[in-house]
């Protein structure tokens, strides 16, 4: 059984990575303070709405129902009953890639893992859904920084 301070910070991770928004709002914030790279920012950001978008997308086709073990203590609400793939871990895994690259820091191994092992003390996830999540937000931001390449994005 999870501590209560894990829960706490989990419950807080879950709200911020809630439809993407918190990793959304970060995207606007650095739109907003790095001028001189904000088409970049928008296009992050951009990737990482996409990112969750695709998570949604896929979550709809596979169907898989969150855990109903009895073993398992369901700690926060969600906003649906599927479960497959995790589009906390997707959306912070693209997160973490794109705006890692435009603040020059990796960011990946600090936020990834702590956001997966979140939502698996929450007991909203199997660890296959948290896997399977950040492998497509690292498939959608590798795809989200080509075409930032592509239509001209300086980084």
């Amino acid at each position: 059984m999870a501590r209560p301070p894990l829960v706490r910070v989990a419950r807080g991770m879950s709200l911020f990575g809630e439809h993407a928004a918190g990793w959304l709002a970060v995207g606007l914030l650095g739109a907003v303070v790095d001028r001189p790279r904000r088409r970049d920012w928008l296009t992050a950001a951009a990737g990482v709405a996409v990112a969750h978008g695709a998570s949604i997308a896929v979550k709809r086709v596979v169907r898989r129902t969150r855990p109903q073990d009895p073993s398992v203590r369901v700690l926060v609400g969600t906003p649906s009953r599927l479960s497959f793939p995790s589009a906390h871990a997707t959306s912070t895994t693209a997160a973490a890639m794109l705006y890692g690259r435009l603040l020059g820091r990796p960011l990946v191994a600090a936020l990834v893992p702590s956001m997966a092992l979140s939502r698996l003390v929450l007991g909203v996830h199997y660890p296959s859904d948290v896997v399977v999540g950040s492998a497509l937000g690292a498939i959608v931001a590798l795809g989200s920084r080509r075409f930032g390449r592509l239509r001209g994005v300086s980084r």
